[in-house]
């Protein structure tokens, strides 16, 4: 979760006791993006608020809620890897990954209540969300190979595949945020609009992680798990497709020859 700037937005000292802390983090949440994924916001940012109360309470740091969730998510991706499938391996997997998905959200909101936001603390945040995206696909590609019935080998494509389309949706989200930010502070331009709504918010449920994590309750059943995240992919890819349409307009649309190139000269 985003934290540079949580400096410039650091809310009222919280009231005494647990739920001042809360009400207070209730003050410092982020604006909801237009469409956003309704899991991420109504069920993990929730989660995310109480983890991030009790961290506050705990006088923990920001990057120590960060390293609480790549414990929980990489610990449940090593036993996705390592261990061959059944309903309790699903659902401690499961477990790890919204955990460690609730703890990321905490991060976040953590640092903007105490105002301790920085670019490390956002460079960790990063640094840790891709390589759970990625790694995460490929502990699926290792399940799928070692334990899995499947037609042919060229289902083994599917992990590999949804690795990609995971890695460049996220590289690309974080790519258009930051060229945004920097072309807007430039021109003085206002950002683009985008309007939000319900229809929105549920095409967009399959891109949505922690409905990804609810998935590997399924993986007792392999032919029914694989099913479903084969299904994921396809959804994630054609998402990916579209949204790159859109995204590259809007880069189109900030782009002025007036303004100094962004662009690597490497």
């Amino acid at each position: 979760m985003s934290r540079v700037g949580a400096q410039h937005a650091r809310t009222s000292p919280p009231r005494t006791g647990f739920k001042g802390t809360l009400a207070a983090l209730g003050s410092a949440q982020k604006p909801v993006a237009a469409g956003a994924p309704p899991y991420s916001i109504l069920v993990n940012r929730r989660a995310g608020r109480f983890v991030a109360a009790a961290a506050y309470r705990a006088g923990m740091s920001p990057n120590q809620v960060t390293a609480v969730s790549a414990t929980f998510t990489f610990g449940g991706i090593i036993l996705l890897a390592t261990t061959a499938p059944a309903g309790w391996v699903g659902a401690l997997v499961w477990a790890a990954l919204a955990l460690g998905y609730i703890f990321d959200s905490a991060d976040g909101q953590l640092a903007r209540l105490q105002g301790s936001g920085s670019v490390a603390g956002e460079w960790l945040d990063h640094v840790v969300d891709s390589t759970k995206i990625v790694s995460l696909h490929l502990a699926v590609l290792i399940a799928a190979f070692r334990h899995f019935q499947l037609p042919s080998d060229g289902w083994l494509l599917v992990p590999i595949g949804y690795a990609i389309v995971g890695t460049v949706s996220f590289f690309a989200m974080i790519l258009n945020d930051q060229l945004k930010a920097v072309v807007l502070l430039k021109s003085g331009r206002a950002a683009i609009p985008r309007k939000s709504s319900a229809l929105k918010s549920a095409l967009l449920v399959p891109t949505d992680y922690g409905v990804l994590c609810l998935v590997f309750l399924l993986l007792g059943a392999p032919l029914a798990f694989f099913t479903v995240y084969s299904l994921f992919f396809a959804l994630n890819a054609m998402h990916l497709a579209v949204a790159s349409t859109r995204w590259f307009g809007d880069m189109r649309s900030l782009s002025t020859s007036k303004l100094v190139s962004t662009r690597s000269e490497s």
